[in-house]
């Protein structure tokens, strides 16, 4: 009876944390929109300066700063230069989050940047949403939870010997 409750309550965990995984998801895509807007509202006049003098180009702005012979346009440079790798590197997020669902899941598991996850995690509020993509997220890490969990107290119990005896087997054969 104790194993139905444990069962119960691990399906219950695995739901739980399941039903967060979109929500987690919508929030890191949220946060990733927010700073490349606010990063292309900050080039913004960089960006005009490059189309009058450079055809566009941003790094071309930089390279101009850097071989400037006024040290405040050197320095500048090295700011401008971050606001440029900065932009590009968010829309670069950006646009993997434009993905698929599996696209997202999977870029958040292997390449996703760890001060955006950091700055999402902390500022995520647990929620149970009742979208269709919640309730499948709920139910497959329930029944993965509650499996694994499963398989690993069998095989625990099968190491330590708590397996059946040979006298129960036979009295179950017959």
């Amino acid at each position: 009876m104790f194993r139905s409750y444990l069962r119960l309550a691990l399906f219950a965990l695995g739901l739980l944390v399941g039903v967060q995984v979109p929500g987690y998801i919508g929030d890191y895509s949220k946060r990733v929109e927010a700073h490349r807007l606010e990063s292309e509202q900050s080039l913004a006049g960089f960006r005009e300066t490059a189309r009058r003098f450079f055809q566009g180009d941003l790094q071309a702005l930089v390279t101009h700063y850097q071989d400037s012979d006024d040290p405040v346009m050197r320095s500048d440079a090295q700011s401008v230069g971050y606001l440029v790798d900065r932009a590009s590197f968010l829309e670069l997020e950006w646009q993997a989050m434009q993905q698929p669902w599996y696209g997202q899941v999977w870029h958040l598991a292997t390449a996703a940047d760890s001060e955006l996850m950091d700055e999402t995690y902390s500022a995520y509020r647990y929620q149970v949403l009742l979208a269709p993509q919640a309730i499948a997220w709920g139910l497959v890490c329930a029944l993965l939870l509650a499996w694994l969990v499963e398989c690993l107290l069998l095989l625990i119990g099968l190491l330590l010997g708590g397996g059946r005896s040979q006298q129960v087997q036979r009295r179950h054969w017959r």
